[in-house]
């Protein structure tokens, strides 16, 4: 493969095409396993407005295993008095909702509201410290090739005309909804069968605002609203297009002006954004070709209810930032990134629709206060969420064959408490496990290895770690620990599997390796 008119050949491990979120979190995650990674992104502008705006305890316990939880956190909102989420009626009272605790099972809070520009600031910021990533602004990819070997990205530098020609093993397009990379690869999106428009609107509110201090989905039948009390002084409304509204109409100051009215005096906040969206559940028919990958927005699509979409993506990018290195560094076999698919796309999907199961709860009881029949059946949706903050992962790397049992947690994620150990220091559990598999048990003597289990452990660079003499002080150990003596955790601190009567420890770690494609 060459390209005629070059002026320069670059080698890196891994390109990452767009430069949001979860382009940087996945160059992290890589540079952490010591690969060279080259972002190419199209834009020379800082990201100035705000679109995402929550993260999840699982995306802060992301960046947490890279060093950096505290300091994203720390750009976060501080917990309120009461943080709460409600479904309200048409005259914002309570029909249901939920609390949000102070610290939730992964050791941080369920939901943190942040402001995206503050969070990209901080992910350059520590990219731009990682002398193993490069990172090039105004730099458009033209084209890709690959073969067996590696792949070959043209890019051209839309400042002077330059072409470049680069070397990588891997290519992954972070590169958003309507991302070139997926285009290029001619992967359609497959639909979930949920598009509607939406007018979002995000404002600064004043001192006098009083606005309420709790996210609601109002189920209002003259107009579905969302209001999402993101991070102070900010706030945000979601308003559902009717039939017959135009983009244009919505846009207008004195539309948008009429929806606010009946929230706060027009004096009371200033807009930073007003903007119409089509909302979208989808997922790309396919997440990998080759060597190239689709993470984040390029590879799925979500309506905000659920506020998964950033988080979604984060997943993305841990699932392929310990991947990728393993395979790279000629550990494992390139089979193992096939697996890619396997655990996220089931993993999207399941989190798009329980997306999808609130618009259509919205709509439901919209419809209820209006003395209409419910527009769903009954039991549509009535399984959101299912007592769990996402969904598990239902294939790839896991011990699925013990999933006979639905209260074996495979697949899920494991509790991260605080604790105490013998030097009397306090640490959340993760950081007690390493960045690596783990092997856990209560009991020293429930971790005793075989020498090919051990071998096999030793390859992956994993541990054993035995929680008896480590105290809880915040939180909670995983209940799985109830029921099983020991476990294998993946780098992602997802449950690989547990020692059953069928498998001993000794076993799920050989297992382990052939799942891994261990070389």
């Amino acid at each position: 493969m060459t390209w005629e008119g070059s002026v320069s050949i670059e080698k890196y491990d891994v390109a990452i095409v767009g430069y949001g979120p979860v382009g940087a979190l996945l160059a992290l995650e890589l540079a952490d396993s010591d690969l060279r990674v080259v972002i190419l992104e199209r834009s020379c502008e800082p990201v100035e407005l705000p679109r995402a705006v929550g993260l999840d305890g699982e995306s802060v316990r992301a960046f947490q295993r890279l060093g950096f939880g505290d300091l994203v956190a720390g750009i976060c909102q501080p917990p309120r008095e009461i943080d709460q989420v409600l479904f309200a009626n048409s005259r914002r009272e309570p029909i249901f909702g939920a609390t949000m605790p102070k610290v939730g099972e992964h050791g941080w809070r369920d939901v943190a509201f942040f402001d995206q520009p503050e969070l990209e600031a901080l992910l350059r910021e520590l990219v731009a410290k990682d002398d193993r990533i490069d990172v090039l602004f105004g730099h458009e990819v033209k084209q890709i090739e690959q073969d067996r070997n590696g792949v070959e990205l043209q890019s051209m530098c839309l400042d002077n005309g330059t072409e470049v020609q680069r070397l990588v093993s891997y290519a992954v397009g972070c590169d958003g909804a309507s991302s070139f990379v997926r285009e290029h690869l001619g992967i359609a999106w497959e639909s979930l069968g949920y598009d509607q428009d939406w007018l979002v609107v995000d404002v600064t509110q004043g001192p006098d605002a009083n606005l309420p201090l709790a996210t609601m989905q109002v189920c209002d039948p003259e107009r579905l609203t969302t209001y999402v009390c993101v991070k102070d002084p900010n706030r945000r409304w979601e308003f559902q297009l009717l039939e017959g509204e135009t983009r244009e109409e919505m846009l207008r100051p004195e539309k948008i002006q009429s929806l606010l009215d009946p929230w706060t005096a027009r004096d009371n906040y200033e807009i930073r954004r007003a903007a119409v969206y089509q909302f979208h559940a989808a997922t790309a028919g396919c997440w990998q070709v080759g060597r190239v990958f689709l993470a984040g927005d390029a590879a799925h699509q979500t309506p905000p209810f659920l506020g998964q979409g950033l988080n979604a993506g984060f997943r993305d990018a841990v699932n392929l930032g310990w991947k990728i290195p393993m395979v790279e560094s000629g550990l494992c076999d390139a089979r193992l990134l096939e697996t890619y698919q396997r655990e996220r796309d089931a993993h999207a999907k399941e989190l798009v629709e329980w997306a999808v199961a609130i618009g259509r709860l919205m709509e439901t009881l919209a419809a209820r206060e209006a003395g209409k029949p419910d527009p769903y059946p009954a039991d549509e949706g009535s399984g959101y969420g299912q007592r769990r903050t996402a969904p598990p992962l239902r294939g790839g790397v896991l011990m699925m064959e013990q999933c006979r049992e639905k209260t074996v947690p495979i697949g899920c994620m494991l509790r991260q408490p605080s604790v105490r150990g013998d030097d009397g220091a306090v640490h959340r559990l993760d950081e007690v496990f390493g960045s690596s598999f783990t092997a856990v048990a209560r009991k020293a003597s429930d971790l005793v290895l075989g020498l090919e289990a051990e071998g096999v452990l030793e390859r992956l660079g994993g541990r054993v770690v035995c929680l008896e003499d480590l105290v809880v002080v915040e939180g909670e150990l995983d209940r799985v620990f109830d029921t099983h003596a020991a476990l294998i955790l993946r780098p992602d601190r997802y449950i690989f599997g547990v020692v059953d009567d069928d498998w001993n420890l000794d076993a799920l770690v050989l297992e382990l390796g052939r799942k891994m494609a261990l070389k």
